[in-house]
C-alpha cells in the first residue's frame, strides 16, 4: 500500500521535515501547499500585476495558491493539518474543513493549548497528535501494523 500524504499548515517550523525524514522506508509521497511565505504571499501580484489595494494582492495569492492546495487534498490518502503556536492559521482549518468535506483520513496535529479552539476540528479528525512524531507513527502503524518501539 502507498499513502499519498499532504501536509496542510503552519509554515514557520520544520514540523514537515521532521515528518518526512522519519518517514523515511515507508511506501509514502509527500505534497505541501508552497511554504516560502514571501512566494505565497505575492504570488499573485508577480504573475498577474500589481494590486493597489492590499485585499486584492491578497485575495490573487490566495486563489493561486489554492490551485494548488485543493489539487493535493483531492489526491491525498491522509491530510495531516499543523496548527503551530505562534499565528491563527485559518487557512489551516479551512483545509481541515476541506479535507473532512471530501471525506479524506484526516490527521490534526497541535499543541495542549488549541485543545479547546480546535474542538471541532479535532472531531473530525481520525487522529489528534500534539507531536510529528506521533503522525509518523501512525502512518508507520496504517502501513505496516507495526507499534512504535
Amino acid at each position: 500500500m502507498t499513502l499519498k500524504v499532504y501536509l496542510s499548515g503552519e509554515i514557520h517550523t520544520d514540523w514537515r521535515d521532521q515528518i518526512i525524514q522519519g518517514a523515511q522506508g515507508l511506501d509514502v509521497s509527500f505534497d505541501s501547499p508552497v511554504t516560502d511565505h514571501a512566494a505565497s504571499d505575492d504570488c499573485g501580484v508577480e504573475i498577474l500585476g500589481a494590486e493597489p489595494d492590499k485585499f486584492w494582492h491578497d485575495r490573487k495569492g490566495a486563489q493561486l495558491n489554492a490551485i494548488r492546495t485543493r489539487k493535493g487534498i483531492a489526491d491525498a490518502d491522509v491530510v495531516v493539518v499543523r496548527f503551530g503556536d505562534q499565528y491563527k492559521q485559518w487557512n489551516a482549518a479551512f483545509d481541515a474543513g476541506q479535507a473532512a468535506a471530501l471525506g479524506k483520513s484526516l490527521i490534526v496535529l497541535h499543541g495542549p493549548d488549541h485543545a479547546h479552539a480546535l474542538k471541532e476540528v479535532d472531531a473530525a479528525a481520525l487522529a489528534v497528535a500534539q507531536e510529528p512524531h506521533q503522525v509518523v507513527d501512525i502512518l508507520r502503524y496504517v502501513l505496516t501494523g507495526k507499534l512504535p518501539g
